[in-house]
Formats: structure tokens, sequence, C-alpha cells
């Protein structure tokens, strides 16, 4: 007997797929815009200089050693991401109103508060955005979560925000809804609420009593402006929101493999504190009992150190700009090709991932027959964009475009 003869194949992660064909692929002009990592000019990897810097000096520090973090993690570390996306003039960091737990990356960070919110909470419903961050759902659902719905956010016709739809679902949502916030570079789709939309979007959560939980994976990354990045998480603490941001340092530190994350907590009475720590530190033992050090104290060394941040800011800016001149470029050799429908919108949005407008069986077309692999959603990552690519990139979206004539 076999206890494990009866099961069937889980369906693939799609991005994961992507990238092991991406790499079976021996097609000399192959492009891989499907994953989401910061790649150079010249399409490779790249370690930060102040992270190899930061490294060296935590290898060279004999005080350190490899024993067990609490279960909470390095708190040294949570307070630096915390005053990194909260600021340190917030009234919440000096009303001591806010903490940050240590946690996997921004995945484990939104597990860990998503759990809280259902075991302790009783919350059951939870609202994304459509489209979302796949992982958004698996992990809510995961975490405890009965039910999962959608408000609106993409709008595929004119390629921009569908705020007068998210503004209904959110009204619609009944009272203590969890709502799920991407605070700067909408993944997938690279478009943010203005700053007058996002005082909108805070009225009718508190109008509704709604939860916000915000999903910051690319302050800084985004527009190499770390302040500008974390304006909706801010506003929010300064109008007087309890929330929960999930915070990941995979991107604005390049630190993919080293799952470095924050779950940074902000109530109204610094008295629940201990109460909620101690619930999550429950949580985290039966989970994963405590986070890795390494990664976090990289990130810690150089928030706290005003000459290696000063190194950090001028390499998110590097990146940022970088993409920035990407979508400009895809945008211009569009055009230049006559490329059906418009295209303002890929200099519109912002961050690491676009929407393109592809259907499914045009990006079908795209893999097959051009060899450069994204989701079938339509989304690209802009990073995997190189002064050596995008013409190629761009001729291929116009051919598909002409050969399956769908409206884009």
């Amino acid at each position: 007997m076999s206890w494990f003869s009866e099961i069937e194949l889980g369906p693939p992660v799609e991005v994961f797929a992507l990238i092991k064909a991406y790499n079976e692929d021996n097609f000399e002009q192959k492009v891989n815009l499907s994953v989401g990592a910061y790649r150079t000019a010249e399409g490779k990897p790249w370690l930060l200089p102040v992270v190899k810097e930061a490294s060296i000096k935590l290898v060279n520090d004999a005080t350190l050693n490899k024993e067990y973090l609490p279960i909470l993690g390095l708190e040294s570390f949570s307070n630096a991401a915390t005053n990194l996306l909260l600021g340190v003039d917030s009234p919440a960091i000096i009303e001591k109103r806010a903490f940050g737990v240590h946690s996997l990356s921004g995945t484990g960070s939104l597990r860990v508060g998503a759990e809280f919110l259902a075991r302790v909470l009783g919350k059951k419903i939870f609202y994304y955005s459509k489209p979302t961050w796949e992982n958004h759902i698996l992990l809510f659902k995961n975490a405890g979560f009965e039910e999962g719905r959608e408000y609106r956010y993409w709008d595929n016709n004119t390629r921009s925000l569908d705020f007068d739809g998210m503004i209904q679902d959110l009204r619609n949502a009944p009272t203590g809804s969890v709502i799920i916030l991407h605070a700067v570079a909408h993944n997938p789709t690279g478009i943010d609420p203005t700053v007058e939309q996002w005082d909108q979007i805070a009225n009718v959560v508190k109008e509704r009593r709604l939860f916000p939980f915000f999903d910051c994976a690319y302050q800084g990354f985004a527009s190499g402006d770390v302040a500008k990045d974390a304006y909706s998480v801010r506003r929010f603490a300064s109008l007087g929101f309890e929330f929960f941001c999930a915070q990941s340092f995979a991107k604005n530190f390049g630190l993919y493999n080293e799952r470095v994350g924050n779950l940074t907590v902000v109530v109204n009475n610094p008295s629940v504190i201990p109460a909620i720590k101690s619930h999550l530190t429950i949580i985290v033992r039966g989970m994963y009992s405590n986070p890795p050090a390494h990664g976090a104290r990289i990130v810690e060394a150089v928030l706290r150190d005003p000459v290696m941040y000063e190194k950090w800011q001028d390499h998110i800016k590097t990146m940022s700009s970088r993409i920035i001149e990407m979508r400009k470029e895809l945008r211009r050799s569009l055009e230049h090709l006559g490329t059906p429908g418009e295209w303002n919108h890929l200099t519109e949005h912002i961050g690491m991932f676009s929407y393109t407008g592809l259907t499914e069986s045009q990006v079908e077309r795209m893999i097959r027959n051009h060899h450069v692999y994204m989701l079938r959603s339509g989304r690209i990552s802009m990073a995997g964009l190189n002064p050596s690519n995008v013409y190629y990139v761009a001729k291929s979206i116009h051919e598909t475009i002409l050969a399956v004539p769908t409206k884009v």
C-alpha cells in the first residue's frame, strides 16, 4: 500500500515554470520578462556594492555568532525597517504606537499578519485588487480566511486605474473586511492611485471600518525616493489608522535569496502592543520558530550607518532610473514601429512590472514565435529589458499584434 499513489500533479507556479522554459531555450535572442528581479543593462543580476560592503563587515565582526534569534527576530533591524517605512518623525514612531516583526521577506510578513487577523481577530473576508500578485490569494486562504473577494483596479480598455470601480467595491465591502493595498508600484499592473485618490480610499476605508493591510515590496526601488514611495502608508498613519504593512527587502536591497522582511504594526494605543506581540510569538513559533539573521543584519547595518545609507540611496536611484529609461525606450520603439494601440501607459506607470495589454493568445505567440517569455496575463518585468533587447521585444510585440489582431 502507498499513501501517495492517488496524488495528482498540482498546477505549476507560472513564473517558475517560465524561468525553467527560458533556461532550457537555446534561441540566441531569447528574452525573459517574467522574473521579478533586477537586471543590469547587460542583463545580469546585480549585487549592490553597499550590500557587499556590509556583508564583509559582518563576516569580520568577531562579536557575531550563529545563535538563534528571538522568535520575533532581530529587534534592532525591525526598528530600523519600521522607521524607514513610516519616517522617524511619524507620530506613530514618536508615540511608540508602531513596532515591527522580523519575518521571512514580504511573503512571510503577509502570512504572519494574515494568520493573526484570522486567528486572533476572527477576520473571515479579505479583498484583493483585480488583478493582484497571485500569492496574495494563496497566503490569505492558507492563513485561515474563508473568503477572498476582488475589488476592481485595472481597466484594460484605458490601461489605467478603474478608480470608480475600486471605490464602489470598497464601499460595498462588509464592515471589518481586510483590504490588501499595494503601497507603491502595484504588482502586476504598475499603476498606483494619485495622492488625491489615496485620500478618497482612506475615507472609504474609515467610513466602512475596513482593516488596511499594505504590501510594500518596492520602497525606494520604484522612484528612487524612499519617502515618495512610502506616501500611502505614511498618509494612513498620519490619519490615525491602525494597520499592518508587509515590507520586503528583496528588490530594494537585491537580497532576493536572504528572505528579509518586516511586518510593521501600527496601533492607536501602545498599551495593546504586548498582547499583540504575545499572539504573534505563538504564530511564528508554530510556523518557522524564528527568522534567519544574515540578511537582516545587512539591512540594519546599511540603514543605521549614514555613509552606507547614502550609498544605498545612490543604488536605488540607479536601479529605478534604469527601469524608467526602459519604459521610455519600449514606448518609443513601439510608437516608431507604428504598433496598433496606445502605449503611453508604459511611461505613466511605475516600478518593476507593467501590463502590456496583450491577450493570452498573443502571449503564447510571443513565447512560441519570438522566445519572449512573459506571464499569460500580459505582465512583463521592465527589469528584463535592456538596450540590446528592447527593440527586439518591441518588434515582437508589433508582429504579434498584427498576426493576432485583438484589441490591445
